[in-house]
């Protein structure tokens, strides 16, 4: 992923008002590992439910505000419907985005269980490990962050459309 600016970040929320984007926290961007992600995810060091997705697209850096949930069952296993790892525990959530446009103002929205920490591009990387149990992968790498970034671009795209 290419670095973004805070200025980038803020104007790239699709689903949420001008204030909001502009009140949120940013993660230090100088920490940022950018050629590891996919798409820069953070959550609220607030200690909200809210946390952060941003991915690049063709025509811009496209971010959504999410709700967290506290996760699946604390004894569970659960796997993230983006990057395909397992996690034990709670560290996956359901994470609920508002759609954008009038629909999110309805109150529409959409959900997909995400590694809580947002991290998937690392995990797919191996450059971070899941605590549960993993099942031998078949796929290489670059296949794996392929899946990512389709099943990433699929949820996007739900939560835009019209």
């Amino acid at each position: 992923m290419n670095p973004l600016s805070a200025t980038e970040i803020r104007r790239s929320f699709v689903n949420c008002s001008k204030g909001e984007a502009s009140r949120t926290q940013l993660p230090d961007l100088a920490e940022v590992p950018w050629p590891d992600l996919d798409f820069l995810g953070w959550q609220d060091p607030s200690g909200s439910q809210r946390a952060y997705l941003v991915v690049e697209r063709d025509d811009g850096p496209v971010g959504l505000l999410l709700r967290q949930t506290s996760g699946v069952g604390a004894g569970r296993s659960s796997m993230c419907q983006i990057c395909v790892t397992p996690h034990s525990g709670r560290s996956v959530a359901l994470c609920v985005a508002r759609r954008a446009g009038a629909a999110g103002k309805k109150g529409d929205s959409r959900g997909i269980y995400i590694c809580r920490d947002l991290a998937c591009s690392l995990y797919v990387r191996g450059k971070r490990m899941s605590d549960a149990a993993r099942l031998r992968e078949t796929l290489s790498v670059e296949a794996s962050v392929e899946r990512l970034r389709r099943n990433l671009e699929e949820f996007v795209d739900r939560v835009m459309a019209a």
